[in-house]
């Protein structure tokens, strides 16, 4: 975050930072919309993983979402366990920057998830998103089942050829079967809730997502 330029490829298992055995200290429950952030997940809902950039910026457009029953910011991705903020910058833990969503299947799908993780960022920037250049900043879907995973291949066909028409890169987004996901500290919850001036490095390509329409 702020117009950060850090390491731009991701360490070996062997050079990773070592990390903890304790996690972390985080909030118990949603600054915004009072739901625990560790779950119990209430029956018929799901669970969703984003890397956007940013967290804090990203968690507040999935926050918004009528269906959306909590959301958390965190680290993922990475060899380092319960690795701090100022570990994850460093570049040395391979962790990304993910925001961890559970939602309520009957209100909202993953599919329009889907199309708010496409046009909601750049994702065909690689290791950066805006001014903020890391490892913690690259473009990743993270999927909990077969279902998703085939959604996120399907969606990020059909948005590349969107880009293409627009001139556009290639797609760089990661798309992996869901890592550990270790929670951010207290401060980094619902941030800009609570910092409404505060930083937001995210910004789209201007180009729709054909997700849900005739492609």
């Amino acid at each position: 975050m702020f117009f950060t330029k850090r390491p731009i490829e991701l360490p070996s298992l062997e050079n990773a930072l070592p990390g903890r055995n304790h996690e972390i200290d985080t909030a118990l429950n949603h600054f915004v919309l009072n739901t625990p952030l560790k779950g119990p997940i209430p029956d018929g809902f799901a669970e969703a993983m984003f890397g956007m950039g940013c967290f804090w910026g990203v968690e507040r457009i999935f926050w918004q979402i009528e269906g959306v029953w909590t959301t958390a910011v965190g680290y993922a991705g990475g060899h380092t366990p319960n690795a701090t903020y100022e570990e994850v910058c460093s570049g040395m833990t391979g962790h990304n920057e993910v925001v961890y969503v559970v939602y309520d299947k009957s209100i909202v799908s993953f599919e329009s998830l889907l199309k708010l993780f496409w046009e909601g960022h750049n994702p065909t920037q690689g290791m950066r998103q805006g001014n903020d250049q890391g490892t913690q900043y690259r473009s990743g879907i993270y999927c909990y089942d077969v279902d998703q995973r085939m959604a996120s291949f399907a969606s990020k066909n059909l948005y590349q050829q969107r880009l293409d028409l627009n001139n556009h890169g290639k797609i760089t987004s990661e798309i992996l079967d869901v890592p550990k996901f270790f929670y951010a500290e207290t401060y980094h919850q619902q941030y800009l809730a609570k910092n409404p001036d505060g930083y937001c490095g995210i910004g789209g390509t201007g180009v729709t997502c054909p997700i849900g329409v005739d492609a």
